[in-house]
């Protein structure tokens, strides 16, 4: 898989014609991204769809990126195995761009999707503790399967619970636009 840095990525852009999705929720796009990135979530990426809307040819290079690469990876195995090739991945992603002193559009802060993960697994295995010890033993069981949960996210680099609190309400934009 190609990948570039940020900076390549902004000299590629000054000269024109470059096409860049940015796969994190809509509501981390608009708390901060690059200005010549358009949201597209890798929850609802569907890369056939994407390619045949694009506003350049086919052929020209798509360049994906997210809050720091990883998101942005999956993206582009996703396009990749749907047989587009042409993709290339923005090493570091947004916080990259960022500390480069590339432009960015602030919008309204939001909480990331990874102190979301880390909240809400903390509460389910304080939750699956307090009742195993005051209601019943077994509710020990809801912090060992949070407990493998996370064993297996860290594993594959797959987050079911990333994965489902982006799709939650807090997570979206209501009425449509999250451009600022």
């Amino acid at each position: 898989m190609t990948t570039i840095t940020a900076k390549r990525l902004a000299e590629l852009a000054e000269e024109g014609g470059v096409e860049v999705i940015d796969v994190r929720t809509p509501v981390e796009f608009r708390e901060l991204h690059a200005p010549l990135a358009r949201n597209t979530p890798l929850d609802s990426l569907d890369p056939d769809t994407l390619m045949k809307q694009r506003s350049g040819s086919a052929g020209e290079p798509l360049y994906v990126l997210c809050r720091s690469g990883a998101r942005a990876m999956k993206a582009c195995e996703k396009f990749v195995e749907a047989g587009h090739e042409n993709v290339i991945h923005v090493e570091g992603g947004t916080l990259a761009w960022q500390e480069a002193g590339l432009p960015v559009n602030r919008g309204k802060k939001a909480i990331s999707l990874e102190r979301q993960v880390r909240i809400a697994a903390g509460l389910l295995v304080l939750a699956g503790v307090g009742l195993g010890y005051f209601v019943h033993p077994y509710f020990i069981g809801l912090s060992a399967f949070v407990g493998a949960g996370l064993t297996f996210a860290g594993v594959t680099d797959t987050c079911g619970m990333g994965m489902m609190l982006a799709r939650m309400p807090w997570n979206q934009c209501g009425g449509g636009s999250c451009s600022s």
